[in-house]
């Protein structure tokens, strides 16, 4: 039967997404016979364990309030791949999508990876819709990923913890020193890495590279105001009552991430003004990360998926929002350490779902309710998602907060069907303060 998909669409399809691969060399190949287009524009290259994505959105809303043509290439998607790739704020069409696809795959004469192939068309696009800059999201790690093939203006590191070890390895020395692949010669690179050891690696690499580090806290500070706004102490500017709608305390750190990244690219010829940063941050959007879908009860989505992206959620529910029962929502893919995020998320729930997500890697919901048992903490155990959000809609009260983490997997599916059950108000959130 002749599928009713363009045959670019259905060719991405059969490239094993969960398939990693790393190296550089497919993907510097198809590059050049591509006519390299990466070396047409100018890149910001973002790598960490968390906040990645985030401080790449805001550093593209800045730099598109200044009156540059963003391209703004990240990884995953929720609900459809285009949404990885976007031009000016908006994602590539379907038509170009598929042209462009098309165009890469006349290209290819060696087995690539789903993630080259797509790291390939992102900039490919770029290039067709004549950006000035793009902003690259690391896919995994860093030395190895098929976003490092180009030379950046600047090399951002968010932040290092236990991630992905089977690929980066076991130490956060080791995780670090992957990460820390995307420092150039003679380059630019800014981090917000606290931990002694981990910091010293990336002295240690940026040395050997005779590239020039700075760190959020020394070099780059801010002060969170009590109406959640904050003052930000640069490297040649300083700003005062800076707001960003992205939720939870920790954003204020991604922005100034992404804030002290535009100043370094100055260094390299951007000009972007203080207007521009005023309005590129309030402008700033990122779905999946404590994004709120309705009020009462309060839903909340983040996709935290390792233990250090728990700990952020945890603070922030703690914090920054009020309810009267916590109800968690819990997806999990097998090779995350699912168990120490159910650890630190049960503690703080009156209820427990956990759910089987739609993902080959998926851990089986019997193995969380198992794992959640274990521990001490009983759950209740639904077949799919939609079930999942069924349920706990029906056991909250109005007051109550819902709280869905573990995959992005699991906040893209709950985006897919939150809007479809008649239990839904569409509401605001509802919060202690500002943030």
């Amino acid at each position: 039967m002749k599928s009713d998909k363009p045959n670019s669409s259905a060719y991405l399809e059969s490239l094993n997404i969960d398939k990693m691969r790393f190296g550089l060399d497919a993907i510097r190949k198809l590059l050049f016979r591509l006519g390299n287009p990466q070396k047409s524009y100018r890149t910001i290259i973002i790598a960490g364990t968390n906040g990645k994505g985030s401080t790449a959105a805001m550093t593209a809303s800045v730099l598109r309030a200044a009156g540059y043509r963003v391209g703004l290439y990240t990884s995953p998607h929720l609900i459809d791949v285009r949404e990885r790739i976007v031009v000016g704020g908006r994602k590539i069409s379907l038509k170009e999508f598929n042209r462009t696809i098309a165009d890469v795959r006349n290209h290819v004469k060696q087995n690539v990876s789903y993630f080259e192939f797509l790291t390939a068309v992102a900039l490919v696009y770029f290039q067709k819709q004549k950006v000035d800059i793009a902003v690259l999201e690391v896919g995994l790690g860093g030395r190895l990923d098929a976003t490092n093939i180009c030379n950046p203006l600047v090399s951002v590191i968010t932040n290092i913890n236990f991630d992905h070890t089977a690929y980066l390895g076991d130490t956060l020395e080791s995780i670090a020193r992957e990460k820390a692949g995307i420092i150039k010669q003679n380059g630019l690179c800014l981090t917000a890495v606290k931990q002694k050891k981990v910091l010293h690696v990336l002295k240690e690499v940026c040395r050997a590279q005779r590239a020039t580090l700075y760190v959020l806290g020394r070099d780059v500070k801010i002060k969170k105001q009590r109406d959640g706004s904050f003052h930000y102490y640069g490297l040649n500017r300083t700003l005062k009552n800076l707001t960003i709608p992205l939720q939870g305390g920790h954003q204020l750190f991604n922005a100034a991430l992404a804030l002290a990244a535009v100043e370094m690219g100055e260094k390299k010829g951007l000009v972007v003004g203080a207007e521009a940063i005023y309005r590129g941050l309030e402008n700033a959007r990122w779905e999946g990360r404590l994004e709120v879908l309705q009020k009462h009860p309060l839903v909340l989505l983040d996709g935290a998926h390792n233990p250090a992206g728990i700990d952020t959620l945890c603070r922030s529910l703690k914090k920054d929002f009020s309810f009267r029962r916590l109800i968690v929502i819990f997806g999990a893919l097998a090779d995350k350490d699912y168990q120490k995020m159910l650890g630190k998320l049960c503690p703080l729930a009156s209820k427990i779902i956990v759910t089987q997500i739609n993902a080959k890697r998926a851990v089986p919901v019997s193995e969380l309710k198992a794992t959640a048992r274990e521990m001490g903490y009983p759950s209740v155990m639904t077949g799919n998602v939609r079930q999942a959000v069924e349920r706990a809609l029906a056991l909250a009260g109005q007051e109550d907060l819902i709280c869905a983490a573990g995959s992005f997997y699991l906040v893209g599916e709950i985006k897919q069907a939150f809007p479809k059950t008649s239990l839904c108000d569409n509401g605001n959130r509802q919060r202690k303060s500002a943030v």
